[in-house]
């Protein structure tokens, strides 16, 4: 050691050269069979931090395994574990802690497994009491013998907290108030007593230091602590795992814990049915938990005004109701595992900066969340079973507008329905504008709808479609009753060869020319005439009906006057119809006149198809084609036709 060289190093060099002249003479006694070590859990590291919490215990070899001699290095140790204490050992246990007065180094006792009598119990705790240990844990206790009253002297204590899981009383007969008063009375700032089966604690005498109490994982219910005027230091209260049940007599509890902060009630049985019972909070209790326990909708009416932190996950809640709660200083609020449906508004909550609502029952959030929440930094909404739709697509904007907010994005956020998108991210969601659209897929759909409305009446009033649904209505009606007349007529009979179809103004040619050259000509030809074959007390439509049915051929003579004669179309339409129903050759074209085809109406699309496809004959203005001209209509007509009309020929003129 030199003079030049640093104070801590100095001091360091000091520490070494001390632990190596201890050490130097307990490996002696070892060696000697002069001590036993009992404990030799030496730590690993060589820093200054290590050696305060060196054990030192050792039982020497000639005393008996009963009766312990403890060798302490109180100067040097400042945490101290042992386990295994019985009523064999706990007296020599007492003396060696009676060692380590006020002012002494060792700080922190750890006792683990102990089973001993309640006044052992009781005499151990009291020397610890007025020692100087700060904090004192104790793990598995058991209780032997019968549980009696004991003065307890708490002055004069170094003592800040006190940690005790695991507590067995075996004496199923005792006072409470030996028990509870021991610990309740207690005077230091921190306490805690987990998995003991707690079924009560009582109210401090008087007022109590106490500013952390835990009672996790016990049997504690709602009467605890009920009116109890002097816990007003208390600011931290943990009841994790309990039996309470009701919120409001949970609230009256806190009442009088004027500095309380922070309430732990998670995992009970609590719930609260309606808002005919009042809820009266510690109006300091800014952090309540009241996650994994059995409550609806009905706890926004019981909840302190002034939180600022708030956990109700895992519930039965399903909707935030609107106007009940006031929570203007709520800044986080986690929902997440209960029954939600939608995101909730934030018109009680204003101030609030994170919302928590993961594996509810969202399948499509509202997407106006962050226009009613503009305080919201974090939003987790991630493990919903979200339905993939249009509705979906603004909340999928919104994250886009949001910068960063939804918590999870992308991962946490993937479809649930439709099933074909099971498991789709909604990143990678996409539906076209027009298809999410109402508004401008109602506005197309409009047009379509009139633009189509346009064309078919467009195409009604051009191809004259009112017409033929007319005439077609009438050959249907001509047919049926012709069938109801006549029954059991499998076909009908031809009785003539041709009926001619002709405009007034050409009648003068047909009587003069078609006529007397077809009737009066080779071979026997019999033509239906309107003016000698109509059958008067029938209408002109059956007329027309019939005599084209008993007609082999329809003879057309066209020209301008035909295309704007009325009942020319009527039987053009119904001569063309019996061409296709019938599957047979039946019309003959006479082209009188040549037709342009401007004078030819729309309706007469018919026509115009008919003398494009088929070949029509040409009436020749030179007498000297005249003869070919009715060779070639006689051979377009020539059928024999049954006998009973056969001797008819030439009678009619």
């Amino acid at each position: 050691i030199s003079e030049n060289m640093s104070s801590p190093r100095k001091v360091f060099v000091y520490k070494c050269l001390f632990a190596l002249t201890f050490w130097n003479h307990v490996s002696l006694l070892v060696e000697n069979k002069l001590l036993t070590p009992v404990s030799n859990n030496f730590p690993e590291g060589g820093s200054d931090q290590n050696i305060k919490s060196l054990p030192l215990l050792y039982r020497n070899r000639h005393q008996s395994k009963a009766s312990l001699d403890w060798v302490v290095m109180q100067n040097t140790t400042e945490s101290l574990s042992l386990s295994k204490i019985t009523n064999a050992n706990v007296n020599k246990l007492v003396a060696l802690l009676s060692n380590f007065r006020q002012g002494s180094r060792l700080k922190n006792l750890t006792l683990t497994n102990v089973s001993v009598d309640w006044n052992a119990l009781m005499e151990l705790f009291q020397t610890v009491w007025h020692s100087s240990i700060e904090y004192f844990n104790v793990n598995r206790v058991t209780q032997l013998s019968n549980i009696e009253s004991y003065a307890f002297d708490y002055s004069g204590t170094s003592m800040k907290s006190l940690t005790v899981s695991k507590i067995l009383i075996t004496d199923l007969y005792f006072t409470q108030d030996d028990v509870y008063r021991i610990f309740a009375d207690m005077n230091i700032a921190d306490m805690t007593i987990a998995e003991s089966e707690l079924v009560h604690m009582l109210c401090p005498s008087s007022p109590s230091p106490f500013r952390y109490l835990s009672f996790l994982k016990n049997d504690l219910t709602d009467f605890l602590f009920q009116k109890c005027d002097n816990l007003l230091q208390l600011e931290t209260l943990i009841l994790q795992r309990n039996k309470f049940e009701s919120l409001p007599k949970v609230s009256f509890m806190t009442s009088h814990m004027k500095s309380l902060k922070y309430l732990d009630m998670s995992s009970n049985l609590l719930h609260h049915d309606g808002a005919d019972v009042h809820c009266q909070w510690a109006e300091s209790l800014t952090e309540l938990d009241l996650s994994s326990n059995q409550l609806a909708d009905g706890v926004f009416e019981c909840l302190p005004v002034n939180i600022k932190k708030l956990d109700l996950q895992n519930n039965q809640i399903s909707s935030v109701p609107k106007g009940v709660a006031d929570l203007k200083s709520l800044e986080e609020l986690n929902l997440a595992s209960n029954r939600l449906a939608d995101l909730p508004g934030c018109s009680g909550f204003p101030s609030l900066q994170f919302l928590n609502i993961e594996m509810n029952l969202i399948l499509t959030p509202s997407a106006d969340f962050f226009q009613s929440c503009p305080g919201v930094r974090e939003l987790q909404a991630g493990r919903n079973p979200f339905k993939c739709s249009c509705e979906l697509q603004d909340f999928i904007h919104l994250e886009r507008q949001a910068g960063g907010k939804l918590f999870g994005w992308p991962s946490a956020y993937v479809c649930e329905y439709p099933e074909g998108l099971r498991g789709t991210e909604l990143k990678d969601f996409h539906l076209s504008e027009l298809a999410c659209n109402t508004t401008l897929l109602l506005v197309t759909a409009l047009l379509l709808t009139l633009v189509l409305v346009a064309v078919v009446a467009f195409l009604c009033i051009f191809l004259d479609v009112p017409w033929y649904v007319r005439m077609t209505w009438q050959w249907t009606q001509t047919k049926r009753r012709a069938w109801h007349d006549h029954p059991k007529e499998q076909e009908t009979v031809l009785q003539f060869h041709a009926f001619i179809s002709y405009s007034e103004r050409d009648a003068l040619w047909v009587k003069n020319e078609l006529i007397p050259n077809l009737e009066k000509g080779e071979g026997c030809v019999q033509l239906c005439q309107h003016e000698r074959n109509f059958i008067p007390g029938k209408s002109i439509m059956e007329n027309i009906i019939n005599c084209i049915e008993k007609s082999y051929k329809s003879i057309f003579v066209l020209s301008p006057n035909f295309v704007q004669s009325e009942w020319c179309h009527y039987e053009l339409y119904f001569a063309h119809h019996k061409l296709f129903s019938e599957n047979s050759n039946s019309l003959i074209l006479i082209l009188l006149e040549p037709i342009p085809p401007y004078v030819i109406p729309a309706r007469y699309h018919k026509l115009k198809a008919l003398m494009a496809k088929r070949t029509y004959l040409e009436w020749p203005k030179e007498r000297s084609k005249h003869a070919l001209f009715w060779a070639n209509l006689r051979a377009a007509v020539n059928i024999n036709l049954p006998t009973s009309n056969e001797n008819k020929c030439g009678e009619t003129d």
